[in-house]
């Protein structure tokens, strides 16, 4: 069965596209200050464990924005179905990734393990929050009026 969406105006689907560019371009500067901040702070916490964890926790930050933003970039103007089966599936690769990393990291000990929960939790909560920054500043129209007549 294919999806019937009539594809977006153009303006629309560039105020969407610069909404996410926004987002992607926020978490990025997010996840490098957790990096630099998250390291300096893993080190003198718990030394070089600290510092491998603050960089493991950045690191997966950084995949788990990067991912979904993309996602959605990808599926601008494809239609809400799309847009859904996408992000769906990039969330459901995302926590199979998720649990084969931790699964794998887990067996060694060069890593101090506060530190990378504390950073890849500062991760999500400060992308979720840029995220809907950037959805709260976008310039999309919700509803056309000229639609219903």
């Amino acid at each position: 069965m294919t999806e019937q969406v009539p594809p977006a105006p153009h303006a629309a689907r560039g105020a969407e596209q610069a909404m996410l560019r926004t987002a992607l371009r926020d978490s990025l500067v997010l996840v490098a200050g957790l990096a630099v901040l998250g390291s300096a702070a893993g080190l003198l916490i718990a030394g070089v464990p600290g510092l491998w964890g603050a960089l493991i926790g950045a690191a997966l930050a950084a995949f788990f924005c990067g991912a979904t933003v993309l996602s959605m970039l990808w599926t601008v103007g494809k239609g809400a179905v799309t847009m859904g089966a996408v992000v769906m599936g990039g969330w459901i690769a995302k926590m199979v990734v998720l649990i084969v990393v931790m699964a794998v990291i887990t067996q060694f000990d060069f890593f101090d393990r506060v530190v990378l929960f504390v950073v890849l939790l500062l991760g999500a909560v400060g992308s979720a929050l840029l995220d809907y920054r950037a959805v709260r500043n976008a310039r999309i129209t919700y509803v056309d009026p000229d639609a219903g007549s």
